[in-house]
């Protein structure tokens, strides 16, 4: 598929593994970039046997748009081979714990004084500097740090997993972020940076007000399961045939949404018509709800909001997100022709630009050092002895 993405021109280096790095390395893909996979010989990035389900398919997901080739970090030779490599890149992605890089002679500040116009996103646990910066760090460690897995799941019961990586995407998206203010700093001053991403503070920027409430008032949030405290009514509640997502919790919305179930009076009772009325009796409301919805299909209860106009939604999973025919419009799933898992749907490349257009150019490489002669050829003018030397010596 031809490469319109916004970022086509750019080359990137994408070092580490699970996952922040490769998720990185996937943002920046999909938006155009060149992605040179770096893996260590044998196995590589343990990514490839990850996932869910008798197949494994995380691979397919984060490894698409880029190039694979191997290289062992931890010897003189494959350091050289990447600091080749780095010089023919924009960009570096690495998220080892901090210090790796330094003992492998690739100290970013000093690439950055070989190269000024270079830019590398380091993603870790605690960050580049501080006294936890040497410590390992995985994604479930710094949601936990980061007040994320505290307020997550019901009161009486351990703090749950949201169900996906979320820390190790966040520290990604945010490390992404980081990549492009500085290409626009770049752009302006031809001087690239070193972007420092934390796990834990990627999670503690998402959290709101939590650290005000507290700092400002003593107050500290808790684990609520589905609700959200004194926001009402915003709920999944259940109709004959599933779960049902609505949210009703602004004035308006909650004298339609009484309209909608036949009872305009309860808008204007003194119990439920403000705000705070509707979040001081929020446990009744929502029982009251409950019962109302459970006497309709989500079909007929989708069609009822939709005409009142009430913000509401099914609680999909993957089968009714491929049936949907929104989703479909969108193409917000498309179908990818993969290299060892034949037809393969994953979601698509957002968000949308309507001038540079984000896609899905080629499938995830299936074989670790897949692109070695091509990319070291083309690159570095390594020509297909070399290669078999460095091969035969374990170096790529």
């Amino acid at each position: 598929m031809e490469n319109t993405g916004a970022l086509k021109g750019l080359r990137v280096v994408e070092m580490g593994q699970l996952l922040a790095g490769p998720f990185a390395g996937q943002l920046l893909g999909d938006m155009g970039a060149d992605i040179i996979k770096v893996e260590p010989p044998g196995k590589g990035d343990p990514l490839r046997v990850w996932g869910q389900g008798e197949k494994k398919v995380s691979w397919e997901v984060v490894a698409r748009n880029k190039r694979a080739v191997s290289a062992n970090m931890r010897v003189p030779e494959g350091q050289k081979l990447v600091r080749e490599l780095i010089r023919h890149a924009d960009i570096v992605i690495e998220n080892f714990r901090p210090g790796t890089m330094e003992k492998w002679g690739l100290d970013p500040r000093q690439l950055l004084e070989e190269q000024p116009s270079l830019i590398i996103s380091r993603m870790s646990g605690y960050g580049q500097t501080g006294p936890y910066s040497s410590r390992a760090g995985f994604g479930g460690i710094g949601e936990a740090m980061g007040g994320w897995r505290y307020i997550v799941g019901e009161p009486d019961r351990a703090p749950s997993r949201m169900g996906v990586s979320i820390g190790d995407t966040l520290t990604a998206t945010y490390g992404v972020m980081g990549i492009l203010a500085a290409l626009h700093v770049r752009d302006t001053t031809g001087k690239g940076q070193i972007i420092d991403a934390a796990l834990y503070e990627s999670v503690l920027q998402i959290t709101e007000s939590l650290v005000s409430e507290y700092d400002s008032s003593g107050f500290i949030r808790e684990r609520t399961g589905s609700i959200l405290p004194g926001i009402a009514p915003s709920n999944v509640y259940y109709c004959s045939d599933g779960e049902y997502m609505i949210g009703a919790n602004a004035d308006p919305l909650w004298k339609r949404l009484s309209a909608a179930m036949g009872k305009p009076e309860l808008g204007d009772d003194p119990r439920y018509a403000t705000h705070i009325a509707r979040g001081q009796n929020q446990t009744e409301l929502d029982e009251m709800i409950n019962a109302w919805t459970k006497g309709y299909t989500i079909e007929e209860m989708d069609a009822l909001m939709s005409e009142y106009g009430i913000p509401a939604g099914r609680v999909y999973r993957a089968p009714e997100m491929l049936a949907d025919p929104h989703f479909q419009a969108r193409e917000a799933i498309v179908e990818v022709e993969t290299e060892t898992h034949g037809k393969l749907k994953m979601q698509n490349a957002f968000p949308k630009l309507s001038a540079t257009p984000s896609c899905i150019r080629r499938p995830a490489p299936s074989r670790v050092g897949q692109h070695n002669a091509e990319i070291y050829g083309e690159l570095l003018g390594l020509d297909a002895e070399a290669l078999a030397r460095m091969e035969a010596d374990g170096i790529v």
